[in-house]
C-alpha cells in the first residue's frame, strides 16, 4: 500500500500545532494525532477518501493507534476527496459512507 504524501509541509504543520498549542495544555488537546502515546486514548472511527488531502495524517493516525494496542476503524474511499459527501449527498458513495458511519 503507498502511503500518501502529507497534506502538509512538515515545517508548517509543526508551527500550525505550536501555534494552535500556545493556550492549549498539550498536543492532544489540539489532535489526539500530534500524541506520542495513544494507548490511552478511546477508540476511533476514522474515514478519508483516497484522494483526501489528509489521507496521509488519517492513516497513519490509525496505524499509530493499533500499534499501541488501540481500535480505530479505518476507511478509505476510494475515488473520493475531503468532504465529498457534503458536496454530493444523495451520491450511492456518501449515503453508504454516512450509514457506515452511524452503525
Amino acid at each position: 500500500m503507498t502511503m500518501a504524501r502529507p497534506a502538509l509541509d512538515p515545517e508548517l504543520r509543526e508551527l500550525l500545532a505550536d501555534m494552535a498549542l500556545m493556550s492549549r495544555p498539550s498536543p492532544e488537546a489540539v489532535s489526539p494525532e500530534l500524541a506520542e502515546d495513544l494507548s490511552a486514548l478511546p477508540a476511533a472511527y476514522i474515514d478519508t477518501g483516497f484522494e483526501e488531502v489528509f489521507r496521509g495524517e488519517d492513516t497513519d493516525y490509525a496505524t499509530r493507534s493499533w500499534a499501541a494496542g488501540g481500535q480505530s476503524e479505518l476507511h478509505v474511499w476510494a475515488g473520493r476527496f475531503h468532504g465529498f459527501e457534503a458536496l454530493h449527498p444523495q451520491a450511492h458513495l456518501s449515503t453508504t459512507a454516512r450509514r457506515t458511519r452511524t452503525y
